[in-house]
């Protein structure tokens, strides 16, 4: 049985206008969602101003190793270990989702020797099960930038840079900014991204794109 409903002349204009209307999807862009959805976790600073040595650095997402050595600098390359680099996972799904660094990023980087000093071959490199090459020996160091324009204003792109001593374990609980002289003039000259070194790091490549 069909049943026909005879709606006063105003209403019936209400029901045709509400049916016609359409609401328009909200435009947020990627970024900003992620802002408001996700905290990024964020370096632990002292009243001092100094920052604390991360926990679990090496639990983060793992980006790649640069490695520069003596052997293939003239016997003096400026940071001859290996550089085993990771970024707190919290940033790393902000840059994977819009390709920008958010304000809090922290990103570790973790100095290893070249194996076999003893043993070297002349150009530094050692004759391996694999083959001849250059291989992770001991820890030496760990390294910390943070990206807080808030608390940084005056450090370019807001990055701060920070040593936890270039030893062996244990490393320093607590550092210092390096001086903005110290750092960020060859990050600003030659890193790809935001004062950060893309171009060495595949998984941060493929997550930019």
């Amino acid at each position: 049985m069909n049943l026909k409903v005879v709606l006063p002349l105003g209403m019936a204009a209400m029901v045709a206008v509400t049916a016609l209307t359409v609401y328009p999807t909200q435009s947020v862009s990627a970024d900003v969602a992620l802002k408001d959805t996700m905290k990024i976790v964020e370096a632990r600073f002292n009243e001092d101003g100094a920052v604390n040595r991360p926990d679990g650095w090496r639990e983060w997402i793992y980006v790649g190793t640069p490695v520069t050595p003596n052997a293939l600098n003239g016997g003096n390359a400026p940071f001859p270990e290996f550089h085993n680099v990771y970024i707190e996972p919290s940033a790393y799904k902000v840059f994977e989702a819009t390709g920008k660094f958010p304000e809090g990023t922290q990103i570790a980087k973790e100095l290893v020797l070249t194996y076999g000093k003893d043993g070297a071959n002349p150009d530094g490199s050692t004759d391996e099960v694999s083959g001849t090459g250059y291989f992770q020996g001991e820890f030496a160091g760990l390294e910390l930038t943070v990206k807080d324009n808030k608390r940084f204003p005056d450090q370019p792109g807001g990055w701060a840079y920070f040593s936890f001593g270039h030893q062996s374990q244990p490393y320093e609980k607590t550092a210092k900014a390096f001086p903005k002289e110290t750092c960020n003039s060859c990050h600003e000259a030659s890193a790809k991204n935001d004062w950060v070194f893309t171009q060495f790091y595949p998984v941060l490549r493929a997550a930019g794109k």
